[in-house]
């Protein structure tokens, strides 16, 4: 293999992240959305009881972090595991 082969050859893509990666990711994206849900709902959820309270944030909170931040922590992950 040449120099050549080495520039035009892409990266392998990493495999699946580790329980510990994944772990990390999901903390990171679960954390901060039921932070910012508890901080925007709190007056519409200040009368329901914790459990109803919890049901609500956790309905709004799951489809945002699987659809909306997983997706682009993984490509972030990716990323940084494939940068020179």
């Amino acid at each position: 293999m040449n120099q050549y082969d080495e520039a035009t050859t892409p990266p392998t893509p990493p495999g699946p992240p580790t329980k510990h990666q994944l772990a990390f990711m999901i903390w990171l994206a679960v954390f901060p959305t039921l932070t910012a849900l508890n901080l925007a709902l709190d007056d519409w959820l200040s009368g329901l009881t914790p459990v109803l309270r919890t049901f609500v944030l956790a309905t709004i909170a799951v489809p945002i972090v699987i659809y909306g931040l997983m997706p682009q922590l993984h490509r972030l992950r990716t990323r940084l595991l494939t940068r020179n």
